[in-house]
């Protein structure tokens, strides 16, 4: 069950990592830095690892990352090929076996025109351990649709409160067909390869039967593609944030795709107000937004607006729903 986890490890690591592999369903990150104490967040709770690498709250207790430690767990991550996986470092992460990503630091190379070439001599990964909750949107999926019509749903969400983890299983629900509507044919731009969870094109994550992923691929560019060759019935990505990707939004929007997209944001307002927003959301870019919040430890839907026959959004209702 914990296998993907401790593949991430070389041989010589696993028996050290074997007590959090084994926690891999509570843990959210690994954090290994190279010379100083690995740290696991689990839940809330951040914890050091032992010599057994076993947990601990003590920095006394805690164990070092070793630098040729880190290296190998690098080399092994990357298939004993660095060359091979520029492109994804290129990027800051690597997506491996199961759908975990795995960033990095170290020190950037840059072009000539100055973007990024490649990330040298590596000092830190931060290894975010894939979680698919499958069933979280199902108290949501009545909102989006009207008489078996989806319509085109905005996210918004504080970094943390669960957008992402939300959209993969409503992609998947829409994607598989449901109560209210049958199975539609999706395309998702998977920038980040943090819904599907890609490794080598395949997803990892079960994002319906109908959706065609495009991984590690730009928004705007991912877009165009899907409406040029995959013909979907919607488009789905993740943090929507340029004005660029807006006007995108409202192209996709006038070929009659639907669109499903989050982005960061605290309320209405908050959203309301960026750049470009406003106009979107007055031409029907999207006919439904739910914003998501936390409380007592507990993710939720806390409004849920929507494009009514009047030509105004309207908060119909605050709920526990999420």
């Amino acid at each position: 069950m914990y296998q993907s986890v401790l593949q991430i490890f070389p041989d010589v690591n696993r028996e050290f990592f074997r007590f959090i592999a084994e926690r891999e369903h509570n843990i959210n990150e690994i954090r290994l830095r190279s010379e100083r104490p690995i740290l696991v967040l689990e839940g809330h709770q951040e914890w050091f690892l032992n010599r057994e690498g076993i947990y601990t709250d003590k920095l006394s207790e805690a164990t070092l990352m070793s630098r040729e430690g880190l290296e190998k767990i690098v080399q092994h991550i990357c298939q004993y090929s660095i060359y091979a996986f520029e492109d994804e470092i290129r990027q800051g992460f690597i997506t491996v076996s199961g759908g975990h990503r795995i960033g990095l630091v170290g020190q950037v190379v840059l072009e000539n025109n100055k973007s990024i070439r490649t990330i040298k001599h590596i000092c830190g990964l931060n290894i975010r351990v894939s979680h698919q909750m499958k069933g979280v949107g199902q108290s949501v999926l009545p909102y989006l649709y009207e008489k078996g019509t989806i319509k085109s749903t905005l996210i918004v969400s504080p970094p943390g409160c669960g957008k992402t983890t939300l959209l993969r299983d409503l992609v998947r629900n829409i994607s598989n067909g449901n109560e209210y509507a049958e199975g539609m044919t999706i395309g998702l731009v998977d920038e980040r390869s943090e819904i599907a969870g890609s490794y080598m094109g395949q997803p990892q994550n079960d994002v319906g039967i109908r959706t065609d992923v495009l991984d590690a691929c730009p928004k705007m560019s991912g877009m165009m593609l899907l409406l040029r060759s995959m013909s979907p019935k919607v488009i789905a990505i993740d943090e929507l944030g340029s004005i660029e990707e807006m006007d995108m939004v409202r192209q996709v929007s006038n070929c009659g795709v639907k669109m499903l997209a989050t982005m960061h944001g605290n309320s209405f307002e908050d959203v309301w107000r960026r750049e470009g927003m406003e106009q979107l959301l007055k031409n029907k870019g999207f006919e439904l937004m739910l914003i998501l919040g936390r409380k007592q430890g507990r993710y939720i839907v806390k409004g849920i607006y929507q494009w009514t026959e009047k030509g105004e959004w309207q908060c119909r209702k605050y709920s526990d729903l999420y």
